[in-house]
């Protein structure tokens, strides 16, 4: 496979890592992008491979709840993306977000796929007939990238960070205050499962493999190895588990003993940020309002 110059700039870009580094961990794994990051952790190379999964494109995230008044109603939590961040905050285009969300709590698409055909309420438009005018007025594409609804016999709790980010946690026990300040850590300190019961074990073991090769290097004995491997994973398992984690209100507790206090529990969580996983379009706007004045680009140098 060719390593192109776009792929190089991706590895880098994931990592912090040198162009040189990059080129050569992807020749050495033919291309795979997800393996060289791999290979660039065991070795120390990567600087930030955690940041694989940092925000990517423009749009909004949206909590919309039905209206009939309780903690538990049913809640819809959708992102809709757009090309830029001026966009995002067009009163037009989070008009059509809500609208949106609003058909999804009313018709209760089983998939992504239906939304197209999906009626919004109130108009005799279709969701897709909807998104296509938008984009011709604000000449950008648009797209509706995905949902999550919840109802729930326990209380949920939501919150929003601006735009870019939001949580909805259902929560067992204690009060609606609690349910809110466990969305908000939610949302800033990223937890990818409950507990370590729901991790999967072969990330574990991917990890244990990552920890050793880089505690390898060190020239120390096997058991020593073996003790600083178990700590390291012991520390990653805090860090990503919700109830292992420092509540962020109150740093000197963790969230499963802030729990235990209040006699409650988490029942799960789903968490939203804007541009996920997604590429981001680079722009140049130097070289594109030079081009609209028919000038050229000043030449890049390094």
């Amino acid at each position: 496979m060719q390593i192109t110059a776009a792929l190089v700039k991706e590895l880098r870009q994931r990592t912090g890592a040198g162009m040189m580094d990059c080129k050569r961990a992807l020749t050495e794994t033919a291309g795979d992008i997800e393996a060289a990051i791999e290979a660039m952790r065991k070795t120390g190379v990567a600087k930030a491979a955690g940041k694989a999964g940092r925000i990517a494109a423009e749009g909004m995230i949206l909590i919309k709840q039905g209206a009939d008044g309780s903690d538990n109603r049913d809640t819809v939590m959708l992102e809709v993306n757009c090309e830029t961040d001026f966009v995002a905050r067009d009163e037009h285009f989070a008009a059509f977000a809500d609208a949106v969300a609003a058909a999804v709590l009313a018709q209760n698409p089983a998939e992504p796929t239906d939304w197209a055909n999906l009626p919004l309420p109130g108009s005799e438009q279709s969701v897709e007939q909807a998104r296509l005018e938008l984009v011709a007025k604000l000449g950008e594409n648009i797209g509706i990238r995905r949902f999550a609804r919840r109802t729930s016999e326990h209380t949920l709790g939501l919150y929003s960070h601006g735009i870019r980010i939001g949580v909805i946690v259902e929560v067992a026990g204690g009060d609606a205050a609690l349910a809110r300040d466990l969305a908000m850590h939610i949302a800033a300190a990223r937890p990818l499962y409950i507990s370590e019961a729901e991790v999967p074990p072969e990330l574990l073991e991917k990890e244990r493999e990552i920890y050793r090769a880089q505690a390898a290097q060190s020239d120390k004995p096997p058991e020593i190895i073996e003790k600083m491997v178990a700590g390291r994973l012991k520390k990653y398992l805090k860090e990503i588990t919700l109830l292992g984690q420092p509540f962020v209100k109150e740093p000197e507790q963790n969230v499963a003993k802030l729990l235990q206090a209040n006699r409650a529990s988490v029942k799960g969580f789903v968490r939203f940020e804007v541009g996920e996983g997604l590429e981001k379009k680079a722009d140049n706007f130097a070289a594109e309002v030079m081009a609209q004045a028919g000038l050229s680009p000043a030449p890049e140098h390094e």
